[in-house]
């Protein structure tokens, strides 16, 4: 069900940093209220005055998404404050890069804790209030990694899948409803993810493929609020990935595995860290200073040219034994 984002009452969690910060800049400035959750309070304030010059209402809630009874608390307080619920933006994420058999169990836990079981928990309080209500709009935001997965990221590929698999589900549940769910795809965004991310690869962490403006996706979260999709990508990244996986899964585990390892990281050691699993880092802002200079262009163009040339080589390879099977 469409939505005026007009004076619309908009929930999103993350919003200290990145993508969730400057969608409830987004929101503001087309008039909605906003409720702004993430961990660091001082952030969050920050954010609220952002909003409140843009002409909108803002209301802090510190939240710790990775416990339902704040996320429960979430949703009373903007229940309170504002009357009820319009959209609900799960957005909270957290990143760790390490080979899967080194992962530290208690972060491997704590990434699907906050990506996949805050979402979870999100999804739950907002849909239990769209139902008082008859109606409401959910986004979820996975990763265009599960379009495919990567390398060094095990316990984040994870998440973004379940979080796509909760969307399919619960977008069946509520067909026949005026209460919407849809889940957006971002490719690599230039946020203070990878500089916040626990890493455990001894090399610093870069965006790989195509990077995308945190503003672009959060005018796509807007825009899904006013005119529901069911699934949404940003940044041109996701489409070759999604095929070539489909039809050259082989092909795809080489390619990515080579582009991964020579595009992801930065040719600078880094010491083991935690990053910000259990505790917020600094500075919380929108971007990641990611888009500077045209090196990850370039890069992003060969990504994508060898994937594509790696699906194209496969088709073409199938087509040949399939005739190959009928002449026999």
């Amino acid at each position: 069900m469409p939505v005026s984002v007009e004076n619309a009452v908009v929930v999103i969690t993350g919003a200290s940093s990145g993508i969730g910060r400057v969608a409830a800049q987004e929101f503001a400035r087309r008039g909605a209220s906003v409720v702004l959750a993430a961990r660091n309070k001082r952030a969050l304030k920050d954010a609220a005055r952002e909003c409140e010059k843009l002409g909108g209402l803002a209301l802090v809630v510190p939240t710790d998404v990775t416990l339902e009874e704040e996320v429960e608390e979430l949703a009373r307080q903007a229940v309170d404050t504002f009357g009820g619920i319009d959209v609900w933006v799960n957005n909270a994420g957290v990143g760790l890069y390490a080979r899967f058999v080194d992962s530290p169990a208690d972060d491997f836990r704590r990434v699907l804790e906050t990506n996949l079981y805050g979402c979870i928990y999100g999804s739950r309080a907002a849909l239990r209030q769209f139902e008082r209500q008859g109606r409401g709009v959910l986004v979820n935001v996975s990763s265009q990694v599960a379009l495919g997965g990567i390398p060094y990221s095990s316990a984040y590929d994870i998440s973004k899948h379940g979080v796509r698999g909760l969307g399919d589900t619960l977008r069946q549940e509520y067909v026949g409803t005026d209460i919407s769910i849809s889940t957006i795809f971002p490719a690599s965004t230039d946020t203070p993810f990878f500089q916040h991310a626990a890493n455990y690869t001894g090399k610093a962490i870069r965006p790989l493929g195509s990077v995308s403006e945190a503003r672009k996706v959060a005018r796509e979260i807007v825009e899904l609020a006013e005119d529901p999709q069911p699934e949404v990508l940003v940044g041109k990244h996701g489409y070759f990935m999604s095929l070539a996986h489909a039809l050259t899964p082989k092909q795809y585990d080489k390619v990515i595995r080579q582009i991964t390892e020579r595009q992801h990281f930065q040719n600078q050691p880094a010491a083991p860290t935690e990053g910000n699993l259990y505790e917020p880092q600094k500075p919380e802002r929108v971007s990641g200073g990611w888009r500077k200079g045209g090196t990850l262009k370039k890069i992003s163009k060969l990504a994508l040219a060898g994937m594509a040339g790696s699906a194209a080589l496969s088709i073409v390879r199938a087509r040949r034994e399939q005739r190959g099977a009928r002449a026999a």
